[in-house]
């Protein structure tokens, strides 16, 4: 009953059922997966899906990353159980989405923590098929409430989320090598569209007809930039017909929630190839109008702090290393923060930390807005800023506090990079970075030592030109001279060879403009 529903409404308007490919089972003689390189947790996954009588495959780009021997990063499952019956086979699992609901299964705590992401088979369903709404995500919601299958009046899906076979969950997915389906338990790859012979021969091919996938799912742009960047070292290359309708499409975004397109632009930049893809999209000539921020990205991509906030970022995805979106874009905005900082300071004589607090509540309001501004990424943003005037100050308790800041570790990666291009002085970052891993008793002989310093360097005597003397007047010298020699007589008896008592220099008040570590704005030429 439900299958001729889907069937019915999947015809539409052209009366007869689209293609789904044939299904083709191939065994590991022929795919030559190593399942060694398949993760426990995803095995786990597959294997307790299967138990309670589900179909369940490892799919995606898991599957084309095994198959040209590369281990990948994340794993995703695919299965025909629904989202209520996976949850209920997981004590850790989540259910959600409300565009594609799926379940996170969740493993480990912490940073150490891994999820394993499961989506059931969906329908594919023609748009001409679903229910219609007026408006888009945000305004339509009443509307959205209750549907499984909707589109917006350009054909963008809204819902999609209407169950049905593996051969047609397979053609709503967009790539073909995107859309296999590996068995670890069998050792079987099921493949409906050709995508192990695109991978043979490295093509980045659209399921479909490109053009109405686009307009479906405008993001599929962006997804066709990123694997293009991503795979582009693989020497993968897009069909012409993929790559032909990329450029005239991009109008499309504009319907698309500007929230979804920050997160869309995250991926971009944070999956290990952000200089690949900023190459892909210059030679698309998709540098400009997928999303305000990005533009500015590729913009500055060759300025040097920039080129080597991007450089940092994709040798730490590569490092599997942590990596937050905060710091990358604190690098990028950084020009506009430091500029409006010492127009501040210098121009209109502010003191420097309000200085600095004002000008990236503008640059926030110019460049962010409200999509992250007001959100823990702008809070981890601010501090990534607000902590460099105060690497300038090593004296007193200050060092000690601020390296137990929880921002510490990034603010000191962004002044590391400061110095890389010559915007402090590398020294400076040097001894933070010695003090960050010292001990506490080290800690403070490098405090000791560089108050001694400074202490020397203000006690140094300047030399003085002497002046003539005049008529009837001693030479200095000889006044002096003979000055001390009184001195010394009234001086014996008493404490002859006791040094003399060193008066002690009062410290102006903290906050007041002007002393000695008052925190500054960096000059034009830093």
């Amino acid at each position: 009953m439900i299958k001729k529903f889907i069937d019915k409404l999947i015809a539409g308007t052209t009366g007869r059922k689209p293609k789904f490919g044939k299904r083709q089972e191939v065994g590991p003689e022929q795919h030559a997966i190593d399942p060694t390189l398949v993760d426990e947790r995803a095995l786990s996954v597959v294997h307790a899906l299967k138990e309670a009588g589900h179909e369940a495959y490892i799919v995606g780009g898991a599957v084309r990353d095994l198959l040209l021997g590369l281990r990948p990063k994340d794993f995703d499952v695919a299965t025909s159980a629904t989202p209520e019956q996976v949850k209920g086979l997981f004590r850790r699992a989540f259910i959600i989405g409300r565009r594609f609901r799926i379940v996170h299964v969740v493993f480990g705590r912490g940073r150490e923590h891994e999820v394993i992401e499961v989506s059931t088979f969906r329908a594919y369903l023609d748009s001409a098929g679903a229910e219609a709404v007026s408006g888009n995500e945000r305004t339509s919601k009443s509307e959205l409430a209750g549907m499984h299958h909707a589109v917006d009046a350009s054909g963008r899906v809204l819902r999609d989320n209407v169950w049905g076979p593996q051969e047609e969950d397979a053609a709503r997915r967009d790539f073909t090598i995107n859309a296999m389906y590996y068995d670890p338990e069998r050792r079987i790859v099921v493949d409906y569209h050709g995508g192990i012979v695109d991978a043979k021969k490295r093509v980045l091919r659209m399921i479909g007809d490109p053009a109405a996938r686009y307009r479906e799912d405008p993001v599929r742009l962006i997804r066709a930039v990123r694997f293009g960047a991503k795979l582009a070292a693989l020497g993968f290359k897009f069909d012409p017909k993929t790559k032909a309708p990329l450029l005239t499409s991009l109008p499309l975004l504009l319907e698309v929630p500007q929230s979804r397109l920050f997160d869309e632009m995250l991926k971009l930049l944070q999956t290990g190839h952000s200089l690949a893809t900023i190459e892909q999209l210059k030679t698309l000539g998709m540098a400009r109008g997928i999303y305000p921020l990005l533009d500015l990205v590729v913009e500055r991509a060759e300025q040097p702090f920039v080129r080597a906030a991007l450089q940092d970022t994709d040798r730490r995805v590569g490092e599997n290393k942590p990596v937050a979106p905060s710091f990358l874009l604190a690098c990028v905005l950084w020009a506009d923060v430091r500029d409006g900082w010492q127009d501040r300071v210098g121009r209109r004589r502010m003191h420097p930390f309000p200085a600095l607090q004002e000008s990236i509540d503008e640059v926030f309001e110019a460049r962010i807005g409200d999509i992250s501004g007001r959100g823990k990424l702008g809070a981890d943003m601010r501090e990534i800023w607000m902590m460099q005037p105060r690497f300038e100050k090593r004296v007193g308790q200050t060092p000690f506090t601020l390296v137990e800041q929880p921002r510490f570790r990034a603010a000191f990666d962004f002044m590391r990079l400061r110095a890389d291009i010559g915007e402090v002085d590398v020294v400076l970052a040097d001894w933070w970075q010695e003090f960050s891993q010292a001990s506490d008793l080290v800690r403070e002989d490098l405090v000791e030592a560089l108050r001694d310093e400074q202490h020397k360097q203000q006690r140094r005597p300047r030399r003085v030109k002497p002046q003539a003397p005049a008529d009837g007047e001693a030479p200095a010298q000889e006044t002096r001279a003979a000055e001390g020699e009184g001195e010394a007589a009234e001086g014996d008896g008493a404490a002859g060879d006791a040094p003399r008592k060193r008066r002690r220099r009062r410290r102006k008040p903290t906050g007041q403009g002007g002393g000695e570590h008052a925190p500054r704005a960096p000059s034009a030429g830093e």
